[in-house]
């Protein structure tokens, strides 16, 4: 807000901000102030999707008549980011629906091209809790848990072993250090405790179902217990259908019968950050907002879409999404 009434054009990662009255503020602030606001939507820019929303609007698959949508966190980044890390507790940070998955809230609303009218969503935090903790387990991993060796999310197998994640960690340039000094975080940090007794509270696995404009049906499902990462996405069509897996889909024609391949090789998010960062310097250059596929005006309804799940999820009822 400071930035806008200084006159900068903001670049925002996503989530706009943790709650749904920052992000209206944020929105009404950009439109007082004429600055130019994007939200790190990077799907938006990932060829993959473009070219799945591109087929859809073509008219090729018919009426869309229904999307399935799923993110596997993959379990490891779970432990890692929502269970130790610093959005594992939702009231300090986000809802892991905004945190993780307002990019496929996003994705979802923008291949439809529709707006969301309705959204249903059940989940919960089920496995990172006390109540399983195995009997005799330390409060660390490196407190000598009898465990530690059988445990899919020992931080010692993680982080020292594996030298995975470590990117959190301000690591020494000397390799001969590194080892030392993973394992002295590991003793005083988050990334060292065990899973089971985190303070923790974001969901471990999520599923929203969404009404959009002209009854179209969505579902989307954000997973940790996956050995996998990377989105898959299902669209149904009147006369067509599309399977795929964020590296490549499969379109398939009823009528013929015929199916059609799309494959890319891919960097960062579907090849979407560096595309992004492109398009905003030249819309900061050109002044021009028309030339970003994520502004705040566009990207506002995921947001909103979050925080009506959250909504539903612990209220246990439908709620009615008003942008």
């Amino acid at each position: 807000m400071k930035a806008l009434e200084m006159g900068y054009d903001v670049l925002l990662e996503k989530p706009i901000a943790p709650t749904e009255k920052e992000c209206r503020d944020i929105l009404k602030k950009t439109k007082e102030t004429g600055r130019i606001v994007a939200v790190c939507h990077v799907l938006r820019y990932a060829p993959y999707f473009i070219k799945l929303r591109e087929i859809t609007r073509s008219g090729v698959l018919g009426k869309v008549v229904s999307m399935q949508h799923i993110e596997p966190i993959e379990h490891i980044h779970m432990s890692h980011s929502y269970v130790r890390g610093n959005w594992h507790n939702s009231k300090k940070t986000t809802p892991i629906i905004l945190a993780k998955s307002c990019h496929d809230l996003d994705i979802m609303r923008w291949i439809i091209d529709k707006p969301s009218r309705k959204i249903q969503a059940f989940g919960g935090l089920d496995w990172f809790t006390k109540q399983n903790a195995p009997e005799g387990s330390t409060d660390r991993c490196t407190d000598g848990c009898k465990h530690e060796s059988k445990c899919p999310y020992s931080a010692l197998q993680i982080y020292h072993r594996k030298r995975g994640w470590t990117y959190v960690f301000d690591l020494p340039k000397e390799k001969e250090l590194q080892s030392d000094y993973i394992l002295q975080q590991l003793r005083t940090t988050n990334y060292g405790r065990c899973v089971y007794k985190m303070e923790n509270d974001q969901p471990d696995h999520y599923t929203a179902n969404i009404l959009f404009e002209d009854n179209i049906t969505a579902s989307f499902s954000m997973e940790a217990f996956t050995s996998y990462s990377g989105r898959r996405t299902r669209i149904m069509g009147s006369l067509g259908d599309i399977v795929g897996d964020m590296n490549s889909f499969t379109y398939t024609d009823f009528l013929t019968g015929e199916k059609t391949e799309w494959n890319q090789k891919s960097d960062g998010h579907g090849g979407g950050d560096w595309r992004l960062v492109d398009n905003w310097v030249e819309a900061v250059s050109k002044q021009d907002s028309s030339l970003l596929s994520s502004t705040i005006d566009a990207s506002i309804e995921s947001h909103i879409m979050g925080f009506c799940a959250e909504k539903s999820r612990k209220g246990g009822k439908v709620v009615e999404i008003v942008v």
